[in-house]
């Protein structure tokens, strides 16, 4: 990624933080970034995560927007799910984080 950071909207930042927030998130995402896009199963076996537990943590990177998916029917025509990592930056300087607090949505603590 070169030089792609921008200031987030508070609500995607803090997404983009919860979603980071987890080693085995952080090890999707570099896994995604040197092996390039994959497929569920494959990607479970090279992480070591059961598949169940792969598709938990891919849907809380891909609704922050850190990883895009792809459904394709392989040769054989089973459905195949491919992840990649999606482009982001986040600049994380104190100014920034002062501008996305200006546009958070706050609501009830969960």
């Amino acid at each position: 990624m070169k030089d792609k950071a921008k200031h987030l909207q508070g609500d995607r930042l803090l997404a983009m933080l919860a979603a980071l927030a987890n080693p085995h998130r952080l090890r999707i995402v570099a896994a995604l970034e040197t092996g390039g896009r994959n497929y569920v199963s494959q990607l479970a076996r090279e992480i070591g995560l059961s598949r169940p537990l792969l598709h938990l943590h891919l849907q809380k990177l891909e609704e922050a927007g850190l990883v895009t998916s792809q459904l394709e029917l392989s040769s054989d025509g089973k459905a195949l799910k491919y992840f990649d990592v999606a482009e982001f930056g986040v600049l994380l300087a104190p100014a920034a984080i002062a501008e996305a607090v200006k546009t958070l949505n706050l609501h009830e603590e969960e």
